[in-house]
């Protein structure tokens, strides 16, 4: 059995104010350090939560990062670059066809 990547704790998809926020999995990257930086957005591309793991750790564990997570609103960074905006929107889009928020990935 495998065990999900968790940044958050509730379960909403708003994307403004003190609430919680639905996130996507838009970016995944291997360090040469032998960690897993992870990068999950909301569905606009304007706001985003960072993670580094390790991925030895994920292995022990068995954990995989999933599709979505929930993210507080007050620990989503924004995203200042419309080019980095569009692509995270239109990932979010494709992750979203693709995938239930609990898939691994």
């Amino acid at each position: 059995m495998t065990e999900n990547v968790d940044v958050s704790d509730s379960d909403t998809d708003s994307d403004a104010g003190d609430e919680d926020v639905q996130c996507w999995l838009v970016e995944r990257t291997y360090t040469d350090r032998g960690l897993i930086d992870l990068v999950y957005a909301t569905p606009s591309g304007d706001r985003v939560r960072r993670k580094q793991i390790s991925a030895t750790i994920m292995r022990q564990r068995g954990t995989e990062a999933t599709a979505a997570t929930t993210v507080a609103a007050a620990d989503l960074e924004p995203v200042d670059d419309a080019e980095t905006r569009e692509r995270y929107r239109t990932e979010v889009e494709r992750v979203r066809g693709e995938y239930a928020p609990d898939d691994e990935l």
